[in-house]
């Protein structure tokens, strides 16, 4: 894999678990960006489909890294994946992606512009474009800023970052705990609350496949499980406000979740 120019190498770090039947989509959704000063990182988290021999016909364009042991459950695995991903890249800007999502074909180029232009900015979101087997659906973020006690933050895949920004807040967001609170919720929440860090650009540059296989199809709006995330989500925010000493009140929301979870036990 030729690295062009690491000033304005932009990193893709690929996590992929039983997803071979996307595999392809995904890596030649990054192979064909507008965008060509790429390196792209793909981290195998001990599949047991065919998702190696798929990702291996790509071996000469792309760095593949197999994991060899489990960490944990849940989120932890996903996290661990995008650390050692972090660990091996060369670029500035780190962009993440699941295995089952893709890029549309000027999003790197439009997203390094930005940071380009603003070096404030440590990180950034597009907005997804939510595939269906029924077709697609656009995310508008009007009047979508506060719909819950938290804003909305938007699917890992639409994350990009400076990499010294990761590093620091990865040290906040691995908490042993809370197994169904994943990446995008993590930092989405401590990089708004902490950082300061909410910036949008404005398009929908990510392609966001939800199936019956999505890990958040087993939270079926309303069920127990959706209540015990919920609750799981509740008790991360909170810890995280008191370790940073942020002031912050319990709301009706945090009231109804914690009545629901005892009532469905």
């Amino acid at each position: 894999m030729k690295i062009l120019n690491k000033k304005n190498l932009a990193s893709i770090i690929i996590v992929n678990y039983n997803n071979a039947k996307y595999i392809d989509q995904c890596v030649k959704s990054i192979l064909n960006q507008s965008y060509n000063n790429i390196e792209i990182i793909f981290i195998d988290d001990i599949s047991k489909d065919n998702s190696l021999s798929v990702i291996n016909k790509y071996k000469k364009k792309i760095k593949i890294i197999k994991k060899n042991k489990k960490i944990g459950i849940g989120s932890f695995d996903q996290m661990a994946a995008f650390l050692i991903g972090a660990k091996k890249s060369s670029g500035e800007i780190l962009f993440f992606l699941d295995s089952d999502d893709f890029f549309k074909r000027q999003k790197i180029s439009e997203i390094m512009k930005i940071y380009k232009i603003n070096r404030k900015i440590k990180l950034l979101y597009d907005l997804p474009i939510e595939k269906y087997d029924y077709g697609n659906k656009k995310i508008d973020l009007r009047n979508k800023y506060f719909q819950r006690y938290w804003p909305y933050f938007v699917p890992t895949s639409c994350i990009t970052m400076k990499k010294e920004f990761f590093f620091k807040i990865y040290k906040e967001i691995n908490i042993n705990n809370f197994p169904d609170i994943w990446f995008d919720f993590r930092v989405g929440f401590i990089s708004f609350y902490k950082f300061k860090q909410y910036n949008f650009f404005k398009k929908n540059l990510t392609i966001y496949r939800k199936t019956n296989q999505n890990v958040s199809s087993k939270f079926k709006h309303m069920s127990k499980t959706w209540w015990q995330r919920r609750q799981q989500a509740h008790d991360f925010v909170n810890l995280l406000f008191n370790k940073n000493n942020i002031k912050h009140r319990i709301n009706f929301d945090f009231l109804i979740t914690k009545l629901m979870n005892i009532i469905l036990r």
